[in-house]
């Protein structure tokens, strides 16, 4: 039944590419055509049923325990296969149910008061901070690199993001700013550094936390930037700038009108945020199961739609909005690889499974950015019209004089 069920679904999700799947009783079935061709083993008699019911998270828990296991490990010609063929295709009618159920809870799902956000934000940003340098920049900007030139090294591309970012806020020296979601500090020393700013970052995450200060003492900024541990909710103000990158996907749906009122509330008259979130093209959504049970949970990536929503009932508006859409396909691309050529270093600190887990995280968000909509908003805001120039253009000065420059006048 379940094997016959099973063919069903691939035989809808399958067109473009060709998958072999040889099932448990040892059938051998193939599903699409052409290239690419790749071949995958079902281990356990339990996974067709698995498959069926809960396809995201059975997919991810399968390759993760080895019950899934594909040939030559391709792990990533298959996801590229899955991922484009899923966007391609969506779902068979009689799995569309238990997808609107999903949708559902989504609010549940989401609910982030201060206690769960400093859970969940122990899940993911409390690990090893050794398994970060295993695969990201010199700055550990875990968040969407910016390519203007597609040659560029990670590293080149993340310090491209961060002052294409301040170049957004125009700031001018001695200005406060608040980083939202602060990481491991990078954003915040590059601002206080480079812009003269005086930066407050704050966090929830006791690993980012410690971090940031040693960072910052040993930059010989400690004047300049404080972090802190607490909930953006506490903070008070006001600043002149106030800037969120990657951590708006932590708010939850249910909280983006209150998280818009307290970035309205902590802002200058004339001030300016920039907020820099992934997002879908598409409608709003719920978030892969699997995703939330072992990477982010509470996470969302929202649409333009239901975010500016919020915004446009916090008293602030917006003045400008840029859509990034394969850049971070390229930088996950980039950490995959990294994280690959490091693989043995982060088995000593977790294990083989970990590692597999891993490996699925980064390269199933990487097919997502290239074919399911997925793509990084940056959103400024100000409650004034005039507190940003008419056009774009102050925003392509890329030479450090240039920005000494902009920031002086």
């Amino acid at each position: 039944m379940w094997n016959t069920a099973l063919d069903r679904l691939l035989s809808h999700l399958v067109r473009q590419g060709e998958l072999r799947v040889t099932f448990p009783d040892g059938t051998t079935r193939r599903y699409g055509g052409g290239d690419p061709q790749v071949a995958v083993r079902l281990n356990a008699p339990s996974l067709p049923r698995r498959l069926v019911l809960t396809p995201q998270m059975a997919l991810g828990e399968s390759y993760m325990d080895g019950e899934l296991t594909v040939e030559g490990d391709d792990l990533r010609g298959f996801l590229d296969l899955i991922v484009r063929n899923a966007a391609q295709n969506g779902l068979p009618a009689f799995q569309r149910p238990a997808d609107w159920l999903r949708r559902l809870g989504r609010r549940l799902a989401q609910f982030n008061p201060a206690p769960r956000s400093r859970r969940n934000v122990a899940h993911h940003y409390d690990l090893s901070g050794e398994l970060y340098d295993l695969f990201l920049d010199a700055d550990r900007q875990y968040s969407c690199a910016y390519f203007p030139r597609p040659d560029m090294t990670l590293d080149a591309a993340q310090e491209a993001k961060k002052h294409h970012i301040a170049r957004k806020l125009l700031i001018k020296p001695g200005m406060r700013v608040l980083d939202i979601g602060c990481g491991w500090g990078g954003m915040g020393l590059t601002l206080a550094r480079d812009y003269g700013a005086q930066v407050v970052g704050v966090t929830l995450s006791t690993e980012q936390h410690a971090m940031a200060n040693r960072r910052a003492q040993e930059a010989g900024l400690a004047d300049k930037v404080r972090f802190e541990l607490m909930d953006y909710r506490k903070v008070q103000g006001p600043f002149d700038r106030i800037v969120s990158v990657g951590m708006f996907e932590h708010v939850g749906v249910p909280h983006y009108r209150e998280y818009f009122r307290k970035v309205r509330e902590l802002l200058t008259p004339e001030g300016i945020a920039l907020i820099h979130t992934i997002g879908r093209t598409t409608p709003p959504g719920a978030t892969s199961p699997w995703i939330t049970k072992y990477i982010f949970p509470g996470g969302y990536c929202p649409s333009l739609s239901e975010t500016m929503e919020a915004v446009e009932l916090s008293g602030l508006g917006s003045t400008d909005i840029e859509v990034w859409r394969l850049h971070y396909a390229e930088t996950l691309k980039e950490w995959h690889r990294r994280f690959v050529a490091n693989e043995d270093r982060a088995r000593a600190l977790y294990d083989e499974r970990f590692c597999r887990m891993w490996r699925f995280y980064l390269l199933a968000s990487e097919f997502t950015f290239r074919h399911a909509g997925q793509v990084v908003f940056q959103i400024q805001l100000s409650p004034a019209q005039e507190a940003v120039p008419l056009t774009r253009d102050y925003l392509y000065a890329p030479t450090r004089e240039g920005r000494r420059k902009m920031a002086a006048e």
